[in-house]
């Protein structure tokens, strides 16, 4: 959590909030380097044999686009109390590969919100993350369900 920011709590939140991030730029190498250790597949870790794959070219695991959304979440204006706690993932898509290069923010949008049948002290709350390159095009879209903390009494 970026500790300069205010935590969200249940009760700050609105359908229809959105909250950007600050960008990240990926490089050849850090694409390689994460294929090589969790997404091996030669357009993602071989330049050389990357054209002569479905894309063309060398691009970014998909899972290497989750997990930099994920990075540019916790350190963006998405700040929830008690962490980002997901009850889990309801959509995740890929519409357009990632590239070495290609600058990345998210803006996730909150969808709806509800308290909790069960325990009082938190609520539900369903977000949208939507991932852009510097093109403004969606290169990841991720629903989530996620768990808020309520503001203490």
């Amino acid at each position: 959590m970026n500790p300069s920011r205010r935590p969200l709590y249940f009760d700050d939140l609105h359908v229809g909030d959105k909250f950007p991030t600050a960008s990240v730029t990926v490089t050849e190498a850090e694409i390689i380097a994460f294929a090589q250790l969790y997404d091996p597949q030669p357009f993602h870790t071989d330049p050389a044999a990357a054209p002569a794959s479905l894309f063309g070219r060398l691009v970014a695991s998909g899972w290497h686009t989750a997990a930099l959304t994920m990075r540019l979440l916790v350190q963006g204006e998405f700040q929830l109390a008690g962490g980002s706690v997901g009850l889990g993932v309801e959509k995740l898509e890929w519409p357009r590969p990632v590239l070495p290069g290609d600058t990345l923010t998210v803006v996730t949008e909150v969808v709806e919100k509800r308290p909790s049948s069960s325990k009082p002290d938190r609520g539900l709350v369903r977000a949208r993350s939507t991932t852009f390159n510097q093109r403004q095009e969606p290169v990841q879209r991720l629903s989530a369900l996620l768990i808020v903390l309520c503001r203490p009494a």
